[in-house]
């Protein structure tokens, strides 16, 4: 890559170096071209108004003013092809039988030098001859070749040595990344890249790598956690199933169908985990994306609310809704209306009875949001970071799995925003969050 962008950049300074060498070389021959076409025009229309005398007079006039003396070429022969006047012996042998611009070797003041000529024929048979010796411009062309060359050399050796040290750099920048991946690669999740203090495309992609392995490590443990959370919610009712047989056998047939009936309540128990962790990872995959559509909080909270009504009568718990101007999030409808019922089931179990439960909906630039607050025991700070973890129960004597919260964080994190818990003083504060336009 950085070869590839120095054979671009000497490209790009020989193409930049061959314009400016074609328009420069360009100029200085227009410029020759109009002052000897002046010349001749201004001669040819002296000869028509005053004949050759005039002509030959008017050169002899500019080869002794000492103006442009080093370079002009000027001669007038006679329609027998004899040299009138002027500072060239004869018209050069290449161009005799020409007219117009030419340019050839001619001899000037007894030196070979380059001319270039407008050569015509005046109405008498004569010819006019008016140039200039060119040698000069060459020199500056040649000049320029050679300065072209050695520029072009010196940006080749600096584009070269550049690459090298940019290839040196961008190994020394990818070599901590290139480091922590063979340790990722072997198992050790806990490696980050360090950043660097430069705020450039490099620590943009660290902080970007670093970030996904934090996720990455995130979900590894969540992975250990929960498996070694099936396996132990597995185990123990499993083995009460086992044990629970093996009693049967030693007793009557009515023993036995206890046992069989017992087996199958523990067999329906395992099954609505396995369907509430399905739906989880359902959940977590982000494949319910594609039902998402424009909803209104408040409607999905009042009917919720309108469902847990006679559970809250029955508890003597005062339910209660304060509702923004329509917040509007984009969503699953099914899946809000499941976390918002989640929240205020647990407000009501936990809040206790005479307790009060409020529900409140916002909205700013920010997003959405639903909070269910109560003023029951509420939860203990040190606790607070656990709750929504797979698996995880509070009071571990109600019944539960302790997916119920872990399912209301996945699905604000579906919908692009979080779960964050607070303490009431007294009671608990349960802040769920939407982005507008979750991706």
């Amino acid at each position: 890559m950085a070869f590839n962008y120095s054979a671009l950049l000497v490209l790009s300074m020989l193409v930049l170096l061959a314009v400016f060498y074609t328009q420069t070389v360009n100029v200085l021959k227009s410029q020759i071209d109009r002052h000897i076409a002046s010349n001749s025009q201004r001669l040819l229309n002296d000869f028509i108004e005053n004949g050759e005398g005039s002509v030959a007079q008017q050169i002899k006039d500019i080869l002794r003013d000492g103006v442009y003396s080093d370079t002009e070429i000027y001669l007038l022969v006679n329609p027998y092809g004899e040299k009138v006047i002027g500072n060239i012996p004869s018209i050069p042998h290449k161009a005799k039988n020409k007219e117009g611009m030419v340019e050839t070797r001619v001899m000037r003041s007894g030196r070979e030098a380059i001319g270039r000529m407008y050569i015509q024929q005046l109405p008498d048979g004569s010819k006019l001859v008016v140039g200039s010796d060119i040698n000069h411009q060459l020199e500056i062309e040649r000049l320029f070749d050679r300065a072209s060359l050695i520029a072009g050399l010196i940006g080749l050796f600096m584009s070269i040595g550049g690459a090298l040290l940019f290839r040196r750099e961008l190994r020394l920048r990818l070599s901590g990344i290139q480091q922590i991946v063979t340790h990722i690669e072997a198992g050790d999740l806990s490696q980050r890249i360090p950043l660097q203090p430069q705020e450039d495309e490099f620590a943009r992609l660290s902080r970007d790598i670093n970030s996904m392995l934090d996720q990455q490590q995130r979900l590894m443990d969540g992975v250990r956690h929960i498996s070694n959370t099936i396996a132990h919610n597995l185990r123990t009712p499993m083995t009460r199933i086992l044990l629970r047989l093996r009693k049967s056998e030693r007793e009557g047939a009515q023993a036995r169908d206890e046992a069989l009936q017992f087996a199958l309540q523990e067999m329906e128990e395992l099954s609505v985990m396995f369907n509430k962790l399905l739906n989880l990872a359902e959940v977590e995959s982000g494949t319910r994306r594609q039902s998402f559509s424009s909803i209104s909080l408040n409607d999905v909270v009042a009917d919720v609310l309108e469902l847990y009504e006679p559970v809250a009568e029955e508890k003597s718990v005062r339910l209660t809704s304060v509702f923004d101007a329509d917040p509007v999030t984009n969503g699953d409808r099914e899946l809000l209306a499941s976390a918002i019922a989640n929240l205020v089931d647990n407000a009501l179990k936990y809040a206790g009875e005479n307790a009060a439960v409020e529900v409140r909906t916002t909205q700013d630039a920010h997003g959405a949001a639903i909070i269910v607050r109560d003023n029951g025991a509420g939860i203990p700070a040190t606790e607070l970071s656990r709750i929504g973890t797979h698996f995880y129960r509070l009071d571990r004597s109600r019944p539960g799995y302790g997916l119920g919260l872990a399912s209301v964080m996945a699905i604000a994190r579906l919908h692009g925003g979080n779960l964050e818990f607070s303490d009431a003083h007294p009671g608990l504060i349960v802040r769920m969050t939407l982005a507008p336009n979750p991706v």
